[in-house]
């Protein structure tokens, strides 16, 4: 096999895990380090973070295999997916599968140092996670279903600092579920027409023109139920500050996406990950100066 080729089938792989796009990883990322401080009260064990970092970036690139395996015979038809290395036929179902395998069994080495329960917890994890792209076939609301992936790091993070996943892990994920619906619906407004036409199901598409208002309810959702998760935990002012950040990021996300504008929407959807970071700097800021 020559270097050009095998060159090729580097890039395509990259591609196709998505390492060339981070935004995933990191919205991934954020709540499970929110989890991972208010477990710890501010002073997680950095090799329990490094472990979890690196296991959401295996994850999510695990992830993004299997959704573009499931969505092969969907994404040439849509106009932001065409060029994915399936839609081009670059890449071939034994390859995903073989690939896919092997960043599962990465992402369970990782977390072979973690105690019990939080392995017991990287089952249903994988499971939800493997499962979500195959609801786009029958389930009107699927970004609620993503919600869920995209927020088994919350009680997995509580399960690794304290062996324990207390009713206040479950409540972070609840808020966080309303946070992921938030800004995949904006996700799925820009893909709207494409979805309609091939059958795909999304929450843009069950809700129609409560699209945008959806989008809007569930960050307040998430706000609310984030603002009583602080007061709960007496965390101190940064962390309001953070929220009310948040708050205005998520005000301009309005002006984008009550047109509709496929490029803006997708824009919103990327802005996101600045939503996630300020949180987190008002949770670590709230402990390191409380």
């Amino acid at each position: 096999m020559s270097l050009a080729v095998v060159r090729d089938r580097y890039e395509n792989y990259r591609q196709l895990m998505r390492w060339d796009k981070p935004i995933g990883t990191l919205l991934l990322l954020w709540p499970t380090l929110w989890s991972l401080w208010i477990a710890a009260n501010g002073r997680p064990h950095l090799s329990i973070v490094a472990i979890f970092c690196l296991g959401t970036f295996l994850m999510r690139s695990a992830g993004c295999v299997i959704n573009d395996y499931a969505d092969r015979d969907f994404d040439a038809h849509v106009a932001r997916t065409s060029q994915r290395p399936f839609a081009r036929r670059a890449v071939s179902e034994k390859e995903a599968l073989l690939l896919t395998a092997i960043l599962v069994a990465l992402s369970f080495l990782v977390v072979l140092p973690l105690n019990t329960l939080t392995k017991l917890l990287s089952v249903p994890a994988l499971l939800v996670a493997a499962s979500y792209p195959f609801t786009k076939r029958f389930f009107p609301m699927p970004q609620a279903y993503l919600g869920i992936a995209f927020s088994f790091g919350i009680p997995m993070g509580f399960a690794a600092e304290t062996s324990a996943v207390p009713t206040l892990a479950w409540l972070l994920l609840l808020a966080n579920l309303f946070w992921v619906v938030a800004y995949d619906t904006a996700y799925a407004i820009a893909d709207k027409p494409d979805d309609l036409r091939i059958g795909i199901k999304t929450a843009a598409i069950t809700l129609g023109d409560y699209d945008v208002a959806c989008v809007m309810v569930c960050h307040a959702i998430f706000l609310a139920m984030m603002c009583g998760i602080g007061a709960h935990l007496g965390l101190a002012w940064p962390y309001y500050l953070s929220l009310a950040a948040a708050a205005a990021l998520m005000a301009l996300q309005y002006r984008d996406i009550k047109d509709r504008d496929r490029a803006k929407c997708f824009r919103v959807f990327l802005e996101n990950n600045r939503v996630g970071a300020v949180v987190f700097v008002g949770v670590a800021l709230s402990y390191w100066l409380g």
